[in-house]
Protein backbone atom coordinates (compact mmCIF):
# COMPACT_ATOMS: atom_id res chain seq x y z
CA UNK A 1 0.00 0.00 0.00
CA UNK A 2 1.22 3.48 -0.88
CA UNK A 3 1.17 6.57 1.30
CA UNK A 4 2.08 8.70 -1.73
CA UNK A 5 -0.73 9.87 -4.03
CA UNK A 6 0.99 9.10 -7.35
CA UNK A 7 2.66 5.93 -8.67
CA UNK A 8 5.10 6.10 -11.58
CA UNK A 9 5.29 2.53 -12.85
CA UNK A 10 8.41 1.92 -14.91
CA UNK A 11 10.19 4.86 -13.32
CA UNK A 12 13.70 3.67 -14.22
CA UNK A 13 13.04 3.90 -17.96
CA UNK A 14 13.82 6.91 -20.14
CA UNK A 15 10.28 8.32 -20.09
CA UNK A 16 9.58 7.29 -16.49
CA UNK A 17 12.57 9.28 -15.27
CA UNK A 18 11.29 12.40 -17.04
CA UNK A 19 7.84 11.94 -15.50
CA UNK A 20 9.52 11.86 -12.06
CA UNK A 21 11.49 14.99 -12.92
CA UNK A 22 8.35 16.97 -13.69
CA UNK A 23 6.46 15.59 -10.69
CA UNK A 24 9.27 17.09 -8.62
CA UNK A 25 8.77 20.43 -10.38
CA UNK A 26 5.03 20.30 -9.63
CA UNK A 27 5.90 19.38 -6.02
CA UNK A 28 3.85 16.17 -6.25
CA UNK A 29 4.87 13.28 -3.94
CA UNK A 30 5.28 9.99 -5.79
CA UNK A 31 6.37 6.37 -5.64
CA UNK A 32 8.94 5.32 -8.24
CA UNK A 33 7.98 1.69 -8.92
CA UNK A 34 9.40 -1.12 -11.01
CA UNK A 35 10.85 -4.61 -10.92
CA UNK A 36 14.32 -3.72 -9.60
CA UNK A 37 14.87 -1.55 -6.53
CA UNK A 38 18.58 -1.21 -7.30
CA UNK A 39 17.96 -0.09 -10.86
CA UNK A 40 15.28 2.37 -9.75
CA UNK A 41 17.51 3.90 -7.08
CA UNK A 42 20.53 4.21 -9.36
CA UNK A 43 18.52 5.49 -12.33
CA UNK A 44 16.76 8.25 -10.42
CA UNK A 45 19.93 9.34 -8.62
CA UNK A 46 21.88 9.52 -11.88
CA UNK A 47 19.28 10.86 -14.30
CA UNK A 48 16.61 12.91 -12.50
CA UNK A 49 17.84 16.43 -11.93
CA UNK A 50 17.16 17.63 -8.37
CA UNK A 51 15.69 14.30 -7.28
CA UNK A 52 17.21 14.78 -3.83
CA UNK A 53 14.65 17.55 -3.23
CA UNK A 54 11.67 15.45 -4.38
CA UNK A 55 9.20 13.82 -2.01
CA UNK A 56 9.39 10.24 -3.25
CA UNK A 57 10.17 6.65 -2.37
CA UNK A 58 11.35 3.66 -4.40
CA UNK A 59 9.28 0.47 -4.42
CA UNK A 60 10.13 -2.83 -6.06
CA UNK A 61 7.09 -4.74 -7.29
CA UNK A 62 6.35 -7.85 -9.33
CA UNK A 63 4.25 -7.49 -12.45
CA UNK A 64 1.17 -9.36 -11.27
CA UNK A 65 -2.32 -8.25 -10.37
CA UNK A 66 -2.14 -8.90 -6.64
CA UNK A 67 1.21 -7.18 -6.12
CA UNK A 68 0.31 -4.16 -8.22
CA UNK A 69 -3.12 -3.79 -6.61
CA UNK A 70 -1.49 -3.82 -3.20
CA UNK A 71 1.03 -1.18 -4.27
CA UNK A 72 -1.60 1.05 -5.92
CA UNK A 73 -3.98 0.91 -2.95
CA UNK A 74 -3.91 4.28 -1.22
CA UNK A 75 -2.68 6.09 -4.34
CA UNK A 76 -4.97 8.26 -6.43
CA UNK A 77 -3.14 8.23 -9.78
CA UNK A 78 -1.13 5.58 -11.64
CA UNK A 79 1.17 6.82 -14.42
CA UNK A 80 2.23 3.79 -16.46
CA UNK A 81 5.27 3.87 -18.79
CA UNK A 82 5.77 0.09 -19.18
CA UNK A 83 5.30 -1.06 -22.77
CA UNK A 84 4.51 -2.69 -25.05
CA UNK A 85 1.19 -1.81 -23.49
CA UNK A 86 -0.84 -4.45 -25.33
CA UNK A 87 1.39 -6.98 -23.53
CA UNK A 88 1.88 -5.43 -20.08
CA UNK A 89 -0.97 -2.92 -19.84
CA UNK A 90 -3.98 -5.10 -18.95
CA UNK A 91 -2.57 -6.13 -15.57
CA UNK A 92 -1.73 -2.53 -14.67
CA UNK A 93 -5.17 -1.25 -15.71
CA UNK A 94 -6.94 -4.00 -13.74
CA UNK A 95 -4.82 -3.20 -10.68
CA UNK A 96 -5.53 0.54 -10.92
CA UNK A 97 -9.26 -0.18 -11.22
CA UNK A 98 -9.19 -2.53 -8.24
CA UNK A 99 -7.29 0.05 -6.18
CA UNK A 100 -9.63 2.88 -7.17
CA UNK A 101 -6.95 4.96 -8.90
CA UNK A 102 -7.00 7.04 -12.09
CA UNK A 103 -4.86 5.57 -14.89
CA UNK A 104 -2.77 7.20 -17.61
CA UNK A 105 -0.05 5.86 -19.89
CA UNK A 106 2.20 6.91 -22.76
CA UNK A 107 1.11 4.39 -25.38
CA UNK A 108 0.84 4.91 -29.09
CA UNK A 109 -0.49 1.39 -29.74
CA UNK A 110 -3.80 1.84 -31.49
CA UNK A 111 -5.01 -1.67 -30.65
CA UNK A 112 -4.36 -1.03 -26.94
CA UNK A 113 -6.43 2.17 -27.01
CA UNK A 114 -9.30 0.34 -28.68
CA UNK A 115 -9.06 -2.39 -26.03
CA UNK A 116 -9.04 0.19 -23.24
CA UNK A 117 -12.19 1.79 -24.57
CA UNK A 118 -14.09 -1.45 -25.18
CA UNK A 119 -12.99 -3.50 -22.16
CA UNK A 120 -12.33 -0.98 -19.40
CA UNK A 121 -13.84 2.41 -20.25
CA UNK A 122 -17.30 1.84 -18.77
CA UNK A 123 -15.87 0.15 -15.67
CA UNK A 124 -13.65 3.17 -14.94
CA UNK A 125 -16.56 5.55 -15.58
CA UNK A 126 -18.76 3.62 -13.15
CA UNK A 127 -16.20 4.33 -10.42
CA UNK A 128 -15.75 7.99 -11.42
CA UNK A 129 -12.19 7.27 -12.56
CA UNK A 130 -10.22 8.42 -15.58
CA UNK A 131 -8.73 5.94 -18.06
CA UNK A 132 -6.43 7.99 -20.30
CA UNK A 133 -3.93 5.97 -22.32
CA UNK A 134 -1.79 7.75 -24.88
CA UNK A 135 -0.87 11.00 -23.10
CA UNK A 136 2.41 11.68 -24.93
CA UNK A 137 3.94 14.16 -27.33
CA UNK A 138 3.41 12.14 -30.48
CA UNK A 139 -0.32 12.02 -29.83
CA UNK A 140 -1.42 14.70 -27.36
CA UNK A 141 0.43 17.63 -28.92
CA UNK A 142 -1.07 16.75 -32.29
CA UNK A 143 -4.47 16.44 -30.66
CA UNK A 144 -4.05 19.94 -29.22
CA UNK A 145 -3.44 21.24 -32.76
CA UNK A 146 -6.51 19.35 -34.02
CA UNK A 147 -8.71 20.73 -31.24
CA UNK A 148 -7.55 24.28 -32.01
CA UNK A 149 -8.62 23.77 -35.64
CA UNK A 150 -11.97 22.35 -34.55
CA UNK A 151 -12.79 25.53 -32.68
CA UNK A 152 -13.82 26.62 -36.18
CA UNK A 153 -17.30 25.05 -36.78
CA UNK A 154 -18.09 22.97 -39.85
CA UNK A 155 -14.82 21.02 -40.16
CA UNK A 156 -15.13 17.23 -40.24
CA UNK A 157 -11.84 15.90 -41.62
CA UNK A 158 -8.42 15.83 -39.92
CA UNK A 159 -5.16 15.24 -41.79
CA UNK A 160 -2.44 14.93 -39.14
CA UNK A 161 1.36 14.81 -39.42
CA UNK A 162 3.72 14.35 -36.47
CA UNK A 163 7.52 14.57 -36.72
CA UNK A 164 10.36 14.69 -34.24
CA UNK A 165 14.11 14.73 -34.18
CA UNK A 166 16.20 12.06 -32.47
CA UNK A 167 16.10 8.31 -31.97
CA UNK A 168 13.47 6.17 -30.26
CA UNK A 169 14.21 4.72 -26.85
CA UNK A 170 14.74 0.99 -26.25
CA UNK A 171 11.12 0.60 -25.15
CA UNK A 172 9.77 2.60 -28.11
CA UNK A 173 11.76 0.46 -30.56
CA UNK A 174 10.37 -2.74 -29.05
CA UNK A 175 6.85 -1.33 -29.11
CA UNK A 176 7.17 -0.45 -32.82
CA UNK A 177 8.22 -3.99 -33.70
CA UNK A 178 5.67 -5.76 -31.49
CA UNK A 179 2.86 -3.50 -32.68
CA UNK A 180 3.79 -4.07 -36.34
CA UNK A 181 3.88 -7.83 -35.80
CA UNK A 182 0.64 -8.21 -33.88
CA UNK A 183 -1.83 -5.55 -34.96
CA UNK A 184 -3.18 -3.58 -37.89
CA UNK A 185 -3.09 0.21 -38.37
CA UNK A 186 -6.33 2.05 -39.04
CA UNK A 187 -7.52 5.45 -40.07
CA UNK A 188 -11.05 6.81 -39.67
CA UNK A 189 -13.32 7.16 -42.70
CA UNK A 190 -16.94 8.22 -42.21
CA UNK A 191 -16.69 7.20 -38.54
CA UNK A 192 -15.49 3.68 -39.38
CA UNK A 193 -12.03 2.20 -38.92
CA UNK A 194 -10.34 1.41 -42.24
CA UNK A 195 -7.09 -0.52 -42.41
CA UNK A 196 -4.06 1.15 -43.92
CA UNK A 197 -2.66 -0.76 -46.88
CA UNK A 198 0.09 -2.86 -45.25
CA UNK A 199 2.13 -2.55 -48.45
CA UNK A 200 1.88 1.25 -48.57
CA UNK A 201 5.46 1.85 -47.46
CA UNK A 202 6.95 5.26 -46.87
CA UNK A 203 5.02 8.38 -47.89
CA UNK A 204 6.59 11.79 -48.49
CA UNK A 205 4.86 14.64 -46.69
CA UNK A 206 5.21 18.40 -46.95
CA UNK A 207 6.54 19.72 -43.65
CA UNK A 208 5.72 23.34 -42.75
CA UNK A 209 8.80 25.46 -42.28
CA UNK A 210 11.20 23.57 -44.55
CA UNK A 211 11.69 22.95 -48.27
CA UNK A 212 12.69 19.30 -47.94
CA UNK A 213 9.98 16.66 -47.88
CA UNK A 214 9.90 14.28 -44.91
CA UNK A 215 9.26 10.54 -44.95
CA UNK A 216 6.33 9.18 -42.96
CA UNK A 217 4.59 5.97 -41.96
CA UNK A 218 1.17 5.29 -40.43
CA UNK A 219 3.08 4.54 -37.20
CA UNK A 220 0.52 2.01 -36.05
CA UNK A 221 -2.36 4.31 -36.96
CA UNK A 222 -1.70 6.48 -33.87
CA UNK A 223 -4.21 7.45 -31.18
CA UNK A 224 -6.02 10.16 -33.11
CA UNK A 225 -8.62 8.04 -34.99
CA UNK A 226 -9.63 6.45 -31.69
CA UNK A 227 -9.98 9.73 -29.82
CA UNK A 228 -12.16 11.28 -32.52
CA UNK A 229 -14.27 8.26 -33.50
CA UNK A 230 -17.09 9.33 -31.18
CA UNK A 231 -16.66 13.07 -31.65
CA UNK A 232 -19.79 14.30 -33.49
CA UNK A 233 -17.78 17.02 -35.21
CA UNK A 234 -15.37 14.61 -36.91
CA UNK A 235 -15.93 11.89 -39.52
CA UNK A 236 -12.47 11.33 -41.01
CA UNK A 237 -9.02 11.14 -39.40
CA UNK A 238 -5.74 10.06 -40.94
CA UNK A 239 -2.41 10.45 -39.16
CA UNK A 240 1.14 9.75 -40.27
CA UNK A 241 4.49 10.58 -38.77
CA UNK A 242 8.12 9.82 -38.27
CA UNK A 243 11.52 11.20 -37.45
CA UNK A 244 13.24 13.93 -39.44
CA UNK A 245 16.25 11.62 -40.02
CA UNK A 246 15.58 10.29 -43.53
CA UNK A 247 18.20 7.53 -43.28
CA UNK A 248 16.60 6.19 -40.12
CA UNK A 249 13.12 6.35 -41.66
CA UNK A 250 14.31 4.52 -44.78
CA UNK A 251 15.53 1.69 -42.59
CA UNK A 252 12.32 1.23 -40.57
CA UNK A 253 10.25 -0.67 -43.21
CA UNK A 254 13.12 -3.07 -43.88
CA UNK A 255 13.63 -3.75 -40.18
CA UNK A 256 9.93 -4.33 -39.62
CA UNK A 257 9.56 -6.51 -42.73
CA UNK A 258 12.52 -8.67 -41.73
CA UNK A 259 11.15 -9.09 -38.20
CA UNK A 260 7.71 -10.06 -39.50
CA UNK A 261 9.13 -12.61 -41.91
CA UNK A 262 11.40 -14.14 -39.29
CA UNK A 263 8.62 -14.52 -36.72
CA UNK A 264 5.57 -15.34 -38.85
CA UNK A 265 5.47 -19.04 -37.92
CA UNK A 266 6.46 -18.66 -34.25
CA UNK A 267 4.21 -19.10 -31.26
CA UNK A 268 3.43 -16.09 -29.06
CA UNK A 269 6.26 -16.65 -26.58
CA UNK A 270 8.97 -17.33 -29.17
CA UNK A 271 7.83 -14.41 -31.32
CA UNK A 272 8.03 -11.95 -28.43
CA UNK A 273 11.52 -13.18 -27.55
CA UNK A 274 12.65 -12.83 -31.17
CA UNK A 275 11.20 -9.35 -31.49
CA UNK A 276 12.86 -8.32 -28.24
CA UNK A 277 16.22 -9.53 -29.59
CA UNK A 278 15.67 -7.68 -32.88
CA UNK A 279 14.78 -4.48 -31.03
CA UNK A 280 18.00 -4.78 -29.01
CA UNK A 281 19.99 -4.98 -32.24
CA UNK A 282 18.35 -1.76 -33.46
CA UNK A 283 18.56 0.15 -30.15
CA UNK A 284 20.30 -1.33 -27.11
CA UNK A 285 21.10 1.75 -25.07
CA UNK A 286 19.28 4.75 -23.70
CA UNK A 287 19.43 7.79 -26.00
CA UNK A 288 21.26 10.78 -24.54
CA UNK A 289 19.29 13.42 -22.68
CA UNK A 290 17.47 15.54 -25.22
CA UNK A 291 19.03 18.69 -26.62
CA UNK A 292 16.45 21.34 -27.62
CA UNK A 293 18.64 22.40 -30.56
CA UNK A 294 18.58 18.86 -31.96
CA UNK A 295 15.45 17.17 -30.65
CA UNK A 296 12.79 19.25 -32.34
CA UNK A 297 9.15 18.31 -32.83
CA UNK A 298 6.50 19.40 -35.29
CA UNK A 299 2.76 18.74 -35.22
CA UNK A 300 0.74 19.82 -38.24
CA UNK A 301 -3.02 19.42 -38.68
CA UNK A 302 -5.06 20.30 -41.75
CA UNK A 303 -8.76 20.36 -40.88
CA UNK A 304 -11.37 20.68 -43.60
CA UNK A 305 -15.08 20.62 -44.21
CA UNK A 306 -17.42 21.24 -47.14
CA UNK A 307 -16.84 25.00 -47.04
CA UNK A 308 -14.06 25.61 -44.54
CA UNK A 309 -10.39 25.05 -43.86
CA UNK A 310 -8.05 25.44 -40.91
CA UNK A 311 -4.37 24.63 -40.48
CA UNK A 312 -2.50 24.50 -37.19
CA UNK A 313 1.25 24.00 -36.73
CA UNK A 314 2.92 23.56 -33.35
CA UNK A 315 6.71 23.68 -33.33
CA UNK A 316 8.34 22.25 -30.24
CA UNK A 317 11.39 20.56 -28.82
CA UNK A 318 12.32 17.53 -26.71
CA UNK A 319 9.40 15.24 -27.41
CA UNK A 320 10.14 12.89 -24.51
CA UNK A 321 10.24 15.85 -22.12
CA UNK A 322 6.87 16.95 -23.50
CA UNK A 323 5.57 13.50 -22.61
CA UNK A 324 7.03 13.67 -19.10
CA UNK A 325 5.46 17.06 -18.51
CA UNK A 326 2.04 16.04 -19.81
CA UNK A 327 2.00 12.97 -17.58
CA UNK A 328 3.06 14.95 -14.50
CA UNK A 329 0.47 17.65 -15.15
CA UNK A 330 -2.25 15.01 -15.46
CA UNK A 331 -1.39 13.79 -11.96
CA UNK A 332 -1.13 17.36 -10.63
CA UNK A 333 -4.63 18.11 -11.96
CA UNK A 334 -6.18 14.86 -10.68
CA UNK A 335 -4.94 15.48 -7.15
CA UNK A 336 -6.84 18.77 -7.06
CA UNK A 337 -10.01 18.30 -9.08
CA UNK A 338 -11.89 15.65 -11.10
CA UNK A 339 -11.17 15.26 -14.82
CA UNK A 340 -13.48 16.93 -17.31
CA UNK A 341 -14.52 13.43 -18.39
CA UNK A 342 -14.35 10.10 -16.57
CA UNK A 343 -13.90 6.69 -18.13
CA UNK A 344 -12.00 6.43 -21.41
CA UNK A 345 -10.76 9.86 -22.51
CA UNK A 346 -7.81 11.52 -24.19
CA UNK A 347 -5.61 14.07 -22.48
CA UNK A 348 -7.44 16.94 -24.18
CA UNK A 349 -10.84 15.49 -23.35
CA UNK A 350 -9.86 15.00 -19.71
CA UNK A 351 -8.02 18.26 -19.05
CA UNK A 352 -8.75 20.66 -21.94
CA UNK A 353 -6.53 21.31 -24.95
CA UNK A 354 -5.82 24.92 -24.07
CA UNK A 355 -4.85 23.97 -20.51
CA UNK A 356 -2.37 21.37 -21.80
CA UNK A 357 -1.02 23.84 -24.35
CA UNK A 358 -0.53 26.37 -21.57
CA UNK A 359 1.62 23.93 -19.62
CA UNK A 360 3.79 23.08 -22.62
CA UNK A 361 4.22 26.78 -23.33
CA UNK A 362 4.98 27.62 -19.68
CA UNK A 363 7.84 25.11 -19.60
CA UNK A 364 9.27 26.28 -22.93
CA UNK A 365 8.58 23.04 -24.82
CA UNK A 366 6.40 24.40 -27.66
CA UNK A 367 6.06 27.69 -29.45
CA UNK A 368 2.84 29.61 -29.93
CA UNK A 369 0.68 27.65 -32.42
CA UNK A 370 0.42 29.00 -35.95
CA UNK A 371 -3.28 28.80 -36.76
CA UNK A 372 -4.70 29.75 -40.16
CA UNK A 373 -8.46 29.69 -40.72
CA UNK A 374 -10.30 30.06 -44.05
CA UNK A 375 -14.03 29.88 -44.66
Amino acid sequence: MSDKPVIVYGASGYTGRLVCEYLREYNVPFVAAGRSEERLTDSLASNVAGVETADYEVRQVEHDLEALTDLFSGARVVLNTVGPFSTWGPTVVEAALAAGAHYTDTTGEQDWLITCESDYGARFADKGLLLAPGIAQMYTTGEIAAQLCLEQPGLDTLDIAVFWGGSPTIASTLTILVNAATSKAHYLEQNQYVEFDPDQGLVSLVVPGQHELALSLPWGGTSHPVWFKNDPRVANVKAQGGVFNAALMNGVPQIVAAALEATKDMNHTDRDAALTATAAQVMNQMPPRENPRLNKSLDSVHASGPLGRAHCVIHGNQNYKQTGLLQAFAAYWLLQRPPLRTGFASGCQAFGHRELLGQLRAFGLVSDPVLTVNG
